[in-house]
């Protein structure tokens, strides 16, 4: 084949074609080239000097001095391949640290000096200037060439790195821009060769001299060598001459140190959970891809020694000890692996052992444990390419032979490309040239069409992801030409089938409707379809395959569409900037009106259009999702002129009416992957220019029909939080994903229809029918009411009413689940009716039934309705003020009366200003005390009467809480405690008679002996207080000895008593101390009553006699009371 075009891009380095070697200086402008140097330069590029030397018996002096000139490398960009990561090497990577980059400023500055050329060995001195208050460094630097390929690197600054150092760099520039300045000899045997013996004794005897120190050694020991007659260096003729090139059996390659690829490699994969290795590593891929396109057999080299290491990686031992999946970054390392070693086995110029040597390698590691798996249920022997429609897959003999499928590791597609080869007779006239013969019936295997009715070739035979690896292969090896025939051929074969499909499906739809119209005019065509058929038509996608094969057709023709001033990696990640790209119109040989752009714009549009079913594993789904994003980004980089618009309207007209076949059609089955992502990008580049075609395929694509057979319509959803859904279908792991995208789709309709009525209702009804997340449905609504109220123009009321009636589908979606979201869906909601207006207000206030629980719609709803900035808000005059305000006191009722616990204070709140309101709130609540509402909740009600100036009130929930409650004898920190002593100092400051009143309930409802007594000191500590006329009704504290006291006081000694007792049944030592402080206090209770002196000491003489066998316990009973 023949080599890639030279096409440089600005700020490249000058390749030969522009630089060869400063041959310039050799011949004036416009003198034709010296048949010397001409020959020089054939020879020097593809013979080793060895081999001109057995050739010819005696080399003139000239000639041999015009080969070795001709033997260094004359392409910078060779030198910038192995001295950067980037390629081609930008000079927009301003990166100082970049090898290229500081060589290249070395040289302009002139630090290079002293070179010197001696054969195939070049030397100089580098003079680097040293930092601030260090002086300058000096590094010699020794270069070793053959056939225009650097063979060894040496330099003093002794750098250990995958790539050439910034010295070794300056002085191969040099070498290139400077060469006519650079001292020449012949190789150092032929400057000995014309020494008499005087002169080689004196030429050693100096050069020792000179060097005494490093080479005294081993001189000495080559002399003794030599002298001694039977010694292996006197068997062998000749001498070795570093300087005189390679050998004739010697490889010819560029100098790669091996030792430190696989280092860093090693490195980078030990920091494989850090995002610079993953960056650093897909680089090192991007070399491989450069060395393949520049023909350098290091490429393939390079990718051995990285896939070694790759296999030597501990974690993956691990990860399959452990049954664990490896990292996403880690997956996709090794699938671009994966890819690039199915680009060298199927090299279209490798020579067979060398693809032999390929595969023997790959079946090694292919068999390897640790190997990793190919992710996802992508077949290795797919349907070929046809120009007809190809027979529905889900056959019982293709499930039979899925089910007894092979182990496939990452290598398998690598092992299957050996078997591929290039010397197909028809493929290569595809290659060969951009015209064809005359006949355009030509037939491949007898029956099959070699070109369409239009006359453009077609390629057929092999699975379409096959085909577009030799798409990639061909660029990836630089026959860019090449690829972009056969890229065209293939287009051209699924445009065909692409149109007998549409002509099949129509064919079964005209069928269909007539079947229909005979049995049932009432049943759809496109249902009966669907029932019809039992599988996808596509088990797999284009769009996420292994072999990615959509995305290297897209990337080979927009490359050859990229205007040359500018610069761009398609290979994700491996340049340091990404720049804005332009593209333009390249016309496609022997198809006229068409260009490569088109061809791009339309393969990318029949890959992600292609209705396919979503693969196993979650790296796979992943990976369809990647996928697709980054052929989207590359379409969104192309400028869309009126040429590229009809492509798209032509396009979308064809997925509309693709039937099973498209991901837009009619029939669409349930395991398809969605098309949301895919046509929010055709919606926002249709709608300019077709705004009926735009919404047309974006409501088709609002579908997701693995939720459409879950949920059918009309249906309640078991669950529909958004956590659990993940659960409900544990194949689709990324469904979440999945529906985000399509609220994504669904929230650019609404904001592109704000304004058109029509179509917002349209995308309403869709957004209801097909998205099934509350809380996606919620941020719809959210977004739509933001832009529904642009802060400098009016608010749109069609979108507000829209983004309403979402949050209150949301409302009725999870009334009845449980999620903390809920109060901030409740707040939106009420705010986005208030920037409606009251009526919408008042609506969902009289509906809260159906919305909210009793809790949101007393406490959220009814308040945050009435508050003074709401009011504000709405701007109401008195009457409808005073309107709103009674729906609000009218559903604070309702919620109340359902829900009393809860609701009851809220609504006694809501209802203050209100007499007739606040009395009916006042009544449900007595009435909620009868049927059970409980004492805590009673309190809280009696506190707040109290607060409000209503003592009475306040007393009566008392004691209906009271009357609820019961105090063990043993709970003295009940959480009631507090709420008691305030119901009983409240009866007290009202007066005896409420006093009186309460003393049966505290007796009845308490047990606890301290906490009696507290009560019972607190009461006799002051007079009680004004009775409700506000007169006073006692002078004097209660005595406990009289009533009403008397009776608290005796429950009060008789729960000391039988408290004692209780605790002394079960008493430990270590409580002996507590007892005898609690009997303190029992005591000061008894002293209270006129004989409770006498009282106390029978009572410890009875526990005295009753316990005497606790004998350390009486003991200190005695002596505390004696």
């Amino acid at each position: 084949m023949e080599p890639p075009a030279a096409k440089r891009s600005r700020g490249c380095p000058a390749g030969p074609e522009e630089r060869d070697a400063g041959a310039g200086a050799a011949r004036g402008r416009g003198r034709p080239e010296a048949l010397l140097d001409l020959s020089a330069k054939r020879v020097a590029e593809s013979w080793a000097f060895e081999q001109v030397e057995e050739r010819f018996s005696r080399v003139p002096e000239p000639v041999q001095k015009r080969i070795v000139f001709w033997s260094f490398p004359r392409s910078e960009r060779e030198i910038c391949m192995y001295s950067s990561l980037g390629y081609p090497p930008p000079e927009g990577e301003h990166d100082a640290r970049v090898p290229f980059t500081r060589g290249l400023h070395l040289l302009q500055s002139g630090a290079v000096d002293r070179v010197l050329q001696v054969g195939f060995h070049l030397s100089g001195n580098i003079r680097e200037p040293g930092s601030p208050g260090e002086p300058e460094r000096l590094y010699h630097v020794s270069i070793s060439f053959d056939r225009c390929k650097i063979t060894s690197v040496s330099c003093g600054c002794d750098n250990r790195d995958l790539f050439y150092c910034a010295h070794v760099v300056a002085l191969s520039l040099y070498r290139i821009r400077h060469a006519h300045q650079v001292e020449l000899r012949l190789p150092i045997s032929e400057t000995l060769s014309q020494m008499n013996r005087d002169q080689l004794q004196k030429f050693v005897q100096y050069l020792i001299s000179a060097h005494h120190t490093e080479v005294l050694p081993t001189a000495q020991r080559l002399a003794d060598e030599i002298l001694l007659l039977g010694s292996e260096i006197n068997l062998v003729n000749g001498a070795p001459d570093p300087t005189a090139g390679a050998g004739i059996e010697d490889a010819n390659c560029w100098h790669l140190d091996e030792e430190q690829i696989q280092e860093q490699v090693k490195q980078l994969l030990s920091n494989g959970g850090y995002y610079g290795a993953s960056q650093q590593l897909r680089s090192m891929f991007s070399k491989v891809r450069e060395m393949l396109r520049m023909r350098d057999s290091n490429g393939a080299r390079m990718l051995i020694l990285m896939t070694e290491q790759f296999l030597q990686d501990t974690r993956l031992a691990l990860w399959r000890q452990q049954g664990a999946g490896m990292t996403d970054k880690c997956r996709q390392l090794w699938d671009e692996l994966g890819a690039l070693w199915v680009c060298v086995v199927l090299s279209p110029h490798c020579k067979p052992e060398e693809r032999a040597g390929w595969l023997q390698l790959l079946s090694r590691w292919d068999k390897l444990d640790v190997c990793p798996l190919e992710e996802g249920n992508y077949s290795f022997d797919g349907p070929s390419l046809q120009p007809t429609m190809a027979p529905a897959p889900g056959s019982e003999e293709e499930e039979e032979v899925a089910a007894t499928s092979p182990r496939h590791t990452v290598f398998g597609r690598a092992l299957l490309a050996g078997e591929l080869h290039w010397n197909d007779a028809y493929l290569q006239r595809i290659l060969a040239s951009d015209s064809y013969g005359p006949s355009l019936t030509g037939s491949v295997g007898g029956d099959k069409p070699t070109f369409d009715p239009q006359g453009r070739p077609l390629w057929l035979g092999e699975p379409f992801p096959t085909a577009c690896a030799r798409v990639d292969t061909l660029r990836a090896h630089g026959y860019p030409r090449q690829a972009l025939r056969l890229a065209s051929a293939i287009i051209n074969t699924l445009r065909l089938q692409q149109r007998h499909q549409l002509e099949s499906y129509k064919q079964q739809k005209k069928e269909t409707w007539a079947g229909v119209w005979a049995l049932s005019p009432l049943f759809p065509p496109a249902e009966l379809l669907q029932k019809g058929s039992t599988c996808i038509t596509n088990t797999e996608g284009w769009v996420g395959h292994p072999l990615d094969p959509i995305g290297c057709l897209c990337r080979a023709l927009l490359e050859a569409c990229r205007l040359e001033e500018e610069t761009l990696t398609l290979y994700p990640d491996s340049g340091p900037e990404k720049r804005k790209v332009a593209y333009q119109h390249v016309p496609v040989p022997g198809s006229p009106g068409e260009s490569y752009l088109v061809l791009a714009l339309e393969v990318a549009l029949l890959g992600l259009g292609q209705q396919r079913a979503l693969p196993e594993g979650l790296y796979a789904q992943d990976k369809v999702v990647r996928n697709e994003e980054q052929l989207l980004a590359l379409l969104e980089e192309v400028e869309l002129d009126e040429r590229l618009v009809q492509v798209l309207r032509k396009q979308a007209g064809l997925l509309l009416e693709g039937g099973p076949f498209s991901g837009f059609g009619e029939v669409l089955f349930r395991e398809s992957v969605p098309m949301h992502t895919c046509a929010r990008y055709l919606f926002t580049a249709l709608l300019p220019h077709d705004p009926d075609l735009a919404y047309r395929l974006a409501l088709r694509a609002m579908r997701l029909p693995i939720l459409e057979t879950a949920f059918p319509a009309g249906e309640p959803h078991p669950s529909p939080l958004d956590s659990i859904m993940s659960n409900r279908f544990p194949r689709w792991f990324i469904l979440g994903h999945l529906e985000t995208r399509q609220c994504e789709l669904a929230s650019t309709m609404l904001t592109a229809a704000k304004g058109d009525p029509k179509w917002l209702h349209t995308v309403l009804g869709s957004i209801q029918q097909n998205i099934h997340s509350p809380a996606l449905l919620f941020k719809l609504a959210q977004d739509a009411c933001k832009t529904a109220t642009p802060v400098s123009a009016p608010p749109d009321t069609t979108l507000l009413g829209i983004a309403l009636e979402l949050g209150l589908q949301v409302m009725r979606m999870t009334l009845n689940v449980m999620t903390w979201r809920r109060r901030e869906m409740v707040r939106w909601l009420v705010s986005c009716a208030t920037e409606i207006g009251p009526q919408a207000l008042m609506n969902i206030m009289q509906n809260w039934y159906s919305l909210f629980t009793p809790v949101e719609a007393a406490t959220i709803v009814a308040v945050t309705g009435t508050t003074h900035a709401t009011l504000l808000r709405l701007q109401l005059d008195t009457s409808r003020r005073e309107e709103l305000w009674a729906c609000a006191r009218t559903l604070a009722l309702q919620c109340a009366m359902k829900d009393p616990q809860n609701c009851a204070l809220p609504a006694l709140t809501l209802c203050e200003k209100n007499h007739s309101a606040f009395e009916a709130a006042y009544q449900i609540v007595l009435d909620a005390a009868a049927g059970g509402l409980g004492h805590a909740h009673l309190f809280t009600v009696a506190r707040y009467m109290e607060h409000r100036g209503l003592p009475l009130r306040a007393y009566k929930l008392a004691t209906l809480a009271l009357a609820q409650l019961s105090i063990a004898f043993n709970q003295d920190s009940h959480p009631a405690v507090n709420d008691v002593l305030w119901a009983c100092s409240l009866s007290h400051s009202l007066g005896r008679h409420e006093l009186s009143a309460i003393v049966p309930l505290i007796i009845r409802s308490i047990h606890c002996a301290p906490m009696l007594s507290d009560i019972l000191r607190r009461w006799t500590l002051s007079a009680p207080g004004l009775g409700p006329l506000g007169a006073r009704r006692a002078a004097k504290p209660l005595g406990a000895d009289r009533a009403p006291l008397c009776q608290l006081l005796d429950a009060a000694v008789t729960a000391y008593i039988t408290t004692s007792h209780s605790r002394l049944t079960h008493i430990s030592p270590r409580h002996y101390g507590d007892f005898i402080e609690f009997l303190g206090k029992a005591r000061e209770t008894f002293l209270l009553a006129p004989d409770g002196h006498l009282q106390f000491s029978q009572f410890l003489e009875n526990l005295k006699q009753t316990y005497k066998g606790k004998k350390k316990l009486m003991l200190l009973v005695r002596e505390r009371f004696g």
